[in-house]
């Protein structure tokens, strides 16, 4: 294949993660979710626990469903047309946001979070199908590379889109926006029009950003069977087969259950940062939206750093690198408050807390990208090259069945110690197991025999 073909594939299949990423960006952290709650459900305290049941639900749909579904795919052969669908089920779930309105009734409400659980399905789903194309843009030394630019590119979108909502459209409780203007196009601020519009806005984003992937990367399987019911009955029979022999292949279970762990707590800690630097230092909306935009500008940086040092020493240790790291940042946390940075007590006044805390949330970006990515690199090794998209389905069942046991073990830690510092020490134990169960990974997975006949360029 020409070099030109096979880069235009690699930066069409790029330009999925940068349409994808406004979805956590803006909808997930820092956009939607603090305006439902805040705003739209009755109350915060209700409105943070209705949200959370709703992600709750659909993380246990996501989970049961994306391997089978997987299966499903790898037996029919085609992966475009179940990508289309999940991108309809994406954009027409972001777009209904619109209708989040101030004090909304019941009725609305009900349909706003079942809105929000169809897009994020879509947005799951969708990147377990994507993320089996991976192997198909490049040979074992480049997949790394690959991964770590694309979710750098990622990120990047997701910073731009995020730094013109809040220049442009998202108000705060006065009306204006970040550079105290009203949200343009005439929307009114008294109705939250600006913040509302972040829906149509990610949903527009996606729908024209996706583009060149379903331009540029073509179809990558072959349809297998032409009776959808027999692909379906075969999509299943293999899955069974394949969960009961996950025990003769101890790497791969090995990886699923570190990358379970770890992955389980660097969710924890971007779920919970912010609320710990609003709770234990004080922050204001502004000063947790600078960190979050610090975050989200480090991590691509590191991401497109890890992926390089991927295609040079493999995904293991960028994977072992990033989670000690990220320990470091626990520690750091657990040890820093207003009144001591690393258990050194500190003037009442100072910002040294501060800034140990944007350095923390700077290495977390840096960390927290270069890990997910090589994460998605280790699992192509790990994986049957045959069955690609179930086993990213079993890496999505595997980053969702744990989901609940970082929060619960963090409010579990904050009731008995009755300290919010004290409560995130928890996520340090996670990902110690999760290193400890990398122990037991092969660098190069169990079917080296594959990656030898890729070896050469394509």
């Amino acid at each position: 294949m020409a070099a030109a073909e096979k880069s235009r594939q690699i930066w069409g299949w790029w330009w999925f993660d940068w349409a994808n990423q406004p979805y956590n960006t803006l909808l997930l952290t820092f956009i939607f979710a603090p305006y439902f709650a805040s705003a739209v459900a009755p109350d915060p305290v209700t409105g943070q626990a209705m949200f959370g049941w709703m992600m709750s639900i659909s993380g246990v749909m996501i989970a049961l469903a994306a391997p089978v579904l997987g299966g499903i795919a790898d037996s029919a052969g085609r992966k475009r047309p179940w990508i289309l669908f999940w991108s309809l089920l994406y954009v027409a779930g972001s777009f209904a946001l619109w209708w989040a309105v101030p004090d909304a009734s019941t009725s609305t409400i009900l349909f706003v979070l079942v809105a929000f659980a169809i897009g994020i399905v879509g947005l799951e789903f969708g990147i377990v199908f994507t993320n089996s194309i991976l192997p198909s843009l490049g040979n074992r030394e480049e997949i790394g590379r690959i991964s770590g630019s694309g979710w750098a590119f990622g990120y990047v979108g997701g910073l731009v889109a995020l730094v013109i909502m809040l220049l442009l459209l998202a108000e705060n409780e006065t009306g204006v926006t970040l550079i105290g203007i009203e949200p343009i196009f005439g929307l009114d601020p008294a109705m939250r029009e600006g913040t509302r519009a972040v829906g149509p806005f990610t949903a527009l984003w996606y729908a024209i950003f996706v583009i060149p992937f379903f331009l540029w990367v073509p179809e990558t399987g072959v349809p297998r069977s032409t009776q959808a019911k027999g692909a379906i009955a075969k999509g299943l029979r293999d899955l069974g087969r394949t969960l009961r022999g996950l025990p003769r292949h101890p790497s791969l279970l090995a990886y699923l259950g570190s990358s379970m762990f770890y992955r389980d707590a660097l969710n924890g800690i971007y779920t919970f940062g912010g609320i710990y630097a609003a709770g234990v230092l004080g922050w204001s909306i502004v000063q947790i939206g600078i960190f979050g935009i610090l975050a989200a500008l480090v991590g691509a940086i590191g991401c497109w750093i890890g992926g390089r040092a991927d295609r040079r020493f493999g995904p293991k240790p960028v994977i072992v690198t990033c989670i000690l790291a990220l320990i470091a940042v626990c520690t750091a946390i657990v040890t820093t408050d207003r009144t001591m940075v690393f258990l050194v007590p500190v003037a009442a006044a100072s910002s040294l807390p501060d800034i140990v805390f944007y350095i923390c949330g700077a290495a977390i970006g840096a960390s927290g990208g270069a890990l997910q990515a090589a994460s998605r690199t280790m699992m192509v090794r790990q994986a049957n090259p045959d069955r690609m998209t179930e086993a990213f389905g079993l890496y999505a069942l595997s980053g969702k069945v744990t989901s609940f046991l970082a929060p619960g073990l963090i409010a579990l830690a904050t009731t008995i110690t009755a300290d919010q510092r004290l409560g995130v020490t928890p996520l340090i134990l996670l990902f110690l197991v999760g290193l400890a169960l990398l122990l037991w990974v092969k660098p190069e997975g169990e079917d080296e025999a594959y990656w030898t006949q890729r070896a050469a360029p394509a």
